[in-house]
């Protein structure tokens, strides 16, 4: 039985600020986010907005050798898209910008899809599948949940849509440290080993295929792409398990959800 780290009440409170950071990043780079802007200029202004304005750490900047301070993975690139000045946005792209901080200590982690222009039908539906499996799985969190119930949701819907889920690359524990136990597969298993627990704290981050799920690592040691050139769209929200429910710790002005989930109401909309 892995030993997972429980949050107290302190904890708590540091870590819904450093959620709420994370989340105005990606609110912020929104109105950046245009035809022919470089993905080294999105890099550089959420760099200088996380550390001068929000007097925070990029958490991603030197972490095991990553080199900048967000990951923009683009049309076939699953996640870890390392930025560069010879990389521009174009008519079309999908691109997701994920971000990491580190805030008095304690870390969050959140991602969304943005689209460039407009979308053909199928890389706008799978972005809406990407974002539905993450709240469909919010909607399901509770306490004395078995963990595995959280990939179990999320595949059998995204292969209800005919797209496939990414199973090399996972959600994870987060806290004082970037990545802590448990690991949060995304695909159905049926590992009985961990129970949800209240004041857990982890990160779920769907990430999903037009077509085949099987990826590939490209030279640079980060970048994953889809094997067979399909499209990857991924969200990523930070959640704490709570007495009733869950809460999302970094959760978006624009989104249109509750910010906490309520076991046993009948009323709760995740998503319209």
């Amino acid at each position: 039985m892995k030993s997972i780290l429980v949050k107290n009440n302190e904890e708590i409170k540091k870590m819904r600020k450093a959620g709420k950071l994370a989340a105005e990043v990606l609110e912020m780079i929104e109105h950046y986010i245009v035809y022919d802007i470089t993905t080294e200029e999105i890099n550089k202004i959420c760099h200088d907005y996380i550390i001068k304005k929000q007097k925070s750490i990029p958490a991603c900047l030197g972490y095991n050798g990553y080199p900048k301070s967000i990951c923009t993975s683009i049309n076939d690139v699953v996640c870890h898209g390392i930025p560069n000045v010879k990389q521009k946005l174009k008519e079309g792209d999908i691109i997701n910008i994920d971000v990491a901080i580190i805030h008095n200590g304690y870390y969050s982690d959140t991602s969304k899809m943005f689209i460039i222009g407009k979308p053909s039908i199928l890389s706008k539906r799978l972005c809406h599948v990407a974002q539905e499996s993450l709240y469909l799985a919010l909607n399901l969190i509770k306490p004395n949940m078995p963990l595995y119930k959280i990939g179990q949701t999320i595949e059998k819907y995204v292969k209800k849509q005919k797209f496939s889920v990414v199973k090399e690359y996972c959600g994870h524990g987060i806290g004082k440290n970037f990545h802590e136990d448990p690991q949060i597969l995304h695909c159905d298993n049926t590992d009985p080993g961990i129970i949800l627990k209240p004041g857990m704290t982890f990160t779920i981050e769907p990430m999903i295929n037009t077509g085949s799920n099987r990826v590939r690592c490209m030279k640079d040691g980060w970048t994953i792409k889809t094997k067979d050139h399909g499209l990857s769209a991924q969200y990523e929200h930070t959640i704490l398990v709570t007495d009733k429910g869950c809460e999302i710790l970094t959760l978006r002005k624009e989104e249109n959800i509750s910010q906490i989930f309520k076991i046993n109401n009948k009323d709760l909309k995740y998503i319209k």
